[in-house]
């Protein structure tokens, strides 16, 4: 009966190496290893869950490759559009024909440009039409004339809701007030000479007032960028015209004109600095970003821009306005990737609208590329201008998507893989039977099994002993 027992043993044990070497498993149903069985299952829910995200990863990679191709052609038709406005504003040369020949091919290329922006998509999701982009709507027209927002902000995926903007410093302009010679009104006589302002020279003829001096002076403001004015009974001032800590003033004279016979520095203006709060992933947080520039002036206002990329356009009364104030909402589109094997692992990316009416806005007041025209010499120059425009804010676009896909999805595709690697390991140390210790166990098993068979028929033999005793009696 021992020998049975033990032999019954032997082949339960037997039985299961078998069982785990022919599936190659250590776990073959729960009661091998419950602990073990538990965990094996979370980490294989873990590992479908990383393969998933390494496909979604490629296929966030592949959709935002399509965008690129589509936002690279766009670039090339703006190439063609801005060679074809530097060909119109060649007035000398061009005739009419030529500039209307020349319209009808911007025409053209607008057509282009609003079919790629509405046809261009993955699957049924459209990707530059605006639907699937960040769109910041100002509201506050007062203070801001235009804001554009790419996906994140300070690294932090932007969500919809509403944007404030806090005035850090304003901008102000450079100046030299007053200079030093002095002057009752207007009318009053100025000393002849000749002076130079940013390199412009200028000629104070005998006989020469202040208010005639100073009509000279803001006559070329377009070539030094300053305007002159005198308040009675003081001196000249020269203030420039952009704002801005980068439009200095010189001011140069060897005879006593208007300072005295000495040469002036201008007070440097300084930089607008605002700050910019937007609503960001996940709710309710948000991040700060800080606009910086200068520029301007008039209905184009002063033009800034974040280290990430971002731009805001503040009007003359948003730069006096201190304090802060909501000037809008941000609304953003569907792209949203799961980028990981866990709850709440997303990534987000917004492609704004390419429309033509939607690039090169707030150069010219009112105008875009939808509205360029090339048949005259000012629409040729504006036409420029508003192409460079959307040629940088295209660019901004471009360089944004890049930085993503090579930043964020291949990064993320490489981590993910070693993540899946480490993963599969783990369930595989668990789960899977070591081979070589289960072919020795094996072993060991079956060399106790036959083992087991010969003392049993050695065992079975004893009775027959007492039997012979019986039988020779």
């Amino acid at each position: 009966m021992t020998a049975m027992r033990q032999l019954d043993v032997n082949e339960n044990m037997l039985q299961g190496a078998i069982t785990r070497l022919s599936t190659g498993l250590r776990i073959n149903s729960a009661a091998d290893d419950p602990s073990g069985m538990i965990i094996s299952e979370g980490l294989r829910a873990q590992i479908k869950g990383v393969q998933q995200a390494i496909r979604n990863s490629q296929d966030a990679v592949n959709l935002s490759k399509t965008a690129e191709g589509a936002l690279e052609e766009v670039s090339r038709l703006l190439q063609s559009m801005r060679a074809l406005a530097v060909s119109s504003a060649n007035t000398a040369v061009v005739d009419a024909n030529t500039l209307q020949a020349n319209q009808n091919q911007i025409r053209n290329i607008v057509a282009s440009l609003n079919r790629i922006a509405d046809h261009t998509s993955w699957g049924q999701k459209k990707l530059l039409n605006g639907a699937s982009g960040t769109i910041a709507n100002v509201t506050n027209t007062t203070d801001v004339s235009s804001l554009f927002l790419g996906s994140s902000i300070n690294g932090e995926t932007i969500r919809s809701g509403a944007i404030d903007i806090a005035r850090v410093q304003a901008a102000t302009q450079s100046t030299i007030a007053p200079m030093a010679n002095t002057f009752a009104n207007a009318s009053s006589s100025v000393n002849a000479g000749v002076f130079a302002i940013n390199g412009v020279s200028f000629t104070s003829e005998p006989g020469e007032t202040v208010g005639s001096l100073l009509a000279k002076i803001n006559s070329k403001a377009n070539l030094t960028g300053v305007i002159a004015g005198h308040t009675a009974g003081g001196g000249i001032s020269l203030t420039s015209v952009e704002f801005g800590s980068r439009f200095p003033i010189q001011y140069t004279e060897t005879s006593n004109i208007l300072n005295g016979g000495a040469a002036t520095s201008a007070v440097l203006g300084t930089d607008a600095i605002f700050d910019v709060t937007v609503p960001v992933e996940p709710s309710p947080a948000t991040q700060v970003e800080r606009f910086t520039g200068g520029q301007g002036p008039g209905v184009n206002g002063l033009t800034l821009t974040s280290p990430g990329g971002n731009r805001m356009v503040i009007t003359a009364a948003g730069n006096a306005t201190a304090g802060s104030n909501t000037i809008g909402s941000v609304t953003v589109g569907a792209v949203r990737f799961q980028i990981g094997a866990n709850a709440n692992q997303f990534a987000s990316f917004s492609l704004p609208s390419v429309f033509a009416a939607d690039l090169g806005l707030n150069v010219i007041s009112g105008q875009s590329i939808d509205t360029v025209d090339i048949t005259n010499e000012q629409g040729a120059t504006q036409a420029i201008q508003i192409i460079d425009a959307a040629v940088q804010q295209l660019g901004v676009i471009r360089g944004s998507l890049g930085s993503f896909q090579q930043n964020f999805l291949d990064s993320n595709v490489r981590s993910l893989g070693v993540t899946e690697e480490n993963l599969t390991a783990s369930e595989s140390y668990i789960r899977d039977a070591d081979m070589a210790r289960e072919m020795t166990e094996y072993t060991k098993i079956n060399i106790l099994r036959e083992s087991g068979l010969a003392v049993l028929a050695q065992a079975s033999q004893s009775p027959q002993s007492v039997l012979q005793l019986l039988r020779g009696g």
